[in-house]
């Protein structure tokens, strides 16, 4: 299957969080409604002046998603000309194989798409940010670091990560 056919069978933000209507869905809509973004991020993402499609593989149970994917739907509401097209991990596996980290495929994976649907880049799991500091980090700057993303507060890193793959 060809990038634009993934795309139509995804589904939006909104039918994602609908799969779920218990604390998935709930935490996922916290963290959506604490994104609090800085204007000049909030510029950057409405120059984005041609479209960008985002392919991502997520399901609603996995905290990473819950994190992560409700970026993306800040992003599209911020600019009309990212869209964004929800799959399962499950099913879809084989798609996933050029983005396996240790040999298994990791959620969310999102891959940014231009006009023409051809790769910009691919986010996947967690911001690089904290990637980075839980390789050099202490035990306990590891563990502070983990509480900051489970609460949301790494999402700034996701959406500046993505939007650095946007603008290739």
């Amino acid at each position: 299957m060809t990038f634009v056919e993934l795309m139509a069978l995804g589904c939006t933000f909104v039918e994602f969080i609908d799969q779920d209507q218990d604390i998935n869905r709930e935490k996922t809509i916290e963290i959506y409604e604490g994104i609090e973004l800085e204007e000049e991020l909030v510029d950057k993402i409405k120059m984005i002046n041609r479209p960008i499609y985002i392919l991502a593989f997520a399901e609603i149970w996995c905290p990473d998603c819950m994190i992560n994917v409700p970026a993306l739907q800040k992003m599209r509401e911020i600019n009309s000309n990212i869209d964004i097209r929800i799959l399962p991990r499950e099913g879809y596996e084989e798609y996933l194989s050029d983005y396996k980290i240790a040999g298994k495929v990791k959620i969310p994976t999102f891959i940014i798409l231009d006009e023409q649907y051809k790769k910009l880049g691919a986010f996947i799991e967690t911001p690089k940010t904290l990637r980075d500091l839980v390789t050099k980090g202490n035990q306990v700057e590891i563990i502070v670091a983990k509480r900051k993303y489970r609460k949301g507060e790494y999402v700034k890193d996701t959406i500046k990560e993505i939007l650095n793959m946007m603008r290739k």
